[in-house]
């Protein structure tokens, strides 16, 4: 716990609450903070660019709450965040302005800080809620700097075991939530009509805990940190970078979705379709030349409508990869094409 907070730079490990994934924990948020602050009328306000994890939670908490959802969308000429929207969705109603960090599907790296101050200049008390799924692997991130409320993250994405992930929350704000499982560990005494809880993090932590994925996430920690996420975040800019421009340079009739990196700060992703070919037959292709991407609709239905399309192929680099996989890869793509053409 002592890694995991020094690492996204918690003020105290008792930020820290360990959770099964970034699902659970921004689950947890939502049945806690948000069953308890949110009401009839209140805004949560929410991009549509967002992973299902950081929608369905909100949309039962709504069914319960009655609270609103607005979404905000996309900027049309660099397929980023519109500020300009989210500004306009933001009011004097928001309770809460829930984004992801970095889009799995377009790449993108949102303003956090511009966002946390759009929210508190219309209501100061406003909570912001960061998904940094795809950023704490890859940057430098320091959740208290980006004065964020909570901030969610899954070890697997970041060389770590499944089955562990974190939210990281304000002590303060912590503190005032109730608990969201009961059972053991989690209690301070239990009487036969009532039970007193745990301080945070205890309080959210009911059962055995997941001990080796525990252990092996402050594992990677240390690994990434012996990296220096400076430097990785560097190469994977070059990298990310290498291959968007390889793809447009080679492959005749592909979408690249998201900014292009020259004009905004991009992750090493590229979610592309190519005309005439659905995405999961270029993927199956692919996988029969080694090379592994993704197709579908990667957890975000919202956004694939919103580009109108039904489904995406995505290549992802990380520490690993190298300029001549990259090469492999857009080869392996031509012929693909070459094969159903």
């Amino acid at each position: 716990r002592e890694k995991v907070a020094r690492f996204v730079g918690a003020a105290s490990s008792r930020e820290v609450v360990f959770t099964r994934n970034a699902s659970e924990a921004i689950n947890l948020v939502a049945y806690t903070w948000g069953l308890q602050n949110l009401r009839e009328g209140d805004e949560v306000v929410l991009s549509v660019a967002e992973h299902h994890s950081n929608i369905v939670p909100w949309q039962l908490v709504s069914q319960q709450t009655k609270c609103v959802l607005k979404y905000v969308y996309l900027d049309p000429a660099t397929q980023t965040l519109d500020m300009n929207q989210m500004e306009e969705a933001i009011t004097e109603r928001t309770k809460l302005v829930t984004v992801g960090h970095v889009s799995n599907v377009l790449g993108c790296v949102n303003p956090v800080r511009e966002i946390v101050r759009l929210a508190r200049r219309r209501n100061e008390s406003c909570k912001v809620l960061l998904d940094a799924c795809q950023s704490v692997p890859h940057m430098a991130v320091n959740f208290p700097d980006l004065e964020v409320d909570f901030a969610v993250c899954s070890g697997h994405k970041m060389c770590a075991p499944t089955g562990i992930g974190f939210l990281w929350g304000k002590l303060q704000v912590l503190e005032e939530m109730p608990p969201f499982m009961g059972g053991g560990e989690m209690i301070q005494d239990v009487f036969e009509d009532h039970s007193t809880f745990a301080k945070p993090p205890g309080k959210f932590e009911a059962g055995t805990p997941a001990i080796c994925e525990a252990i092996g996430l402050g594992v990677a920690c240390d690994y990434l940190d012996a990296i220096g996420m400076d430097a990785l975040e560097r190469f994977e800019h070059e990298l990310g970078a290498y291959m968007y421009e390889e793809l447009v340079k080679h492959i005749e009739g592909i979408t690249i979705y998201g900014p292009n990196p020259r004009d905004e700060p991009r992750a090493a992703l590229a979610a592309f379709n190519v005309e005439g070919l659905h995405a999961t037959d270029v993927s199956m292709i692919l996988d029969q030349y080694g090379i592994a991407v993704r197709s579908g609709h990667h957890c975000t239905q919202p956004l694939h409508h919103h580009l109108g399309i039904n489904a995406s192929a995505r290549a992802s680099l990380y520490i690993y990869n190298t300029k001549e996989e990259v090469d492999e890869f857009v080869q392996k793509l031509k012929e693909t094409i070459n094969f159903f053409r």
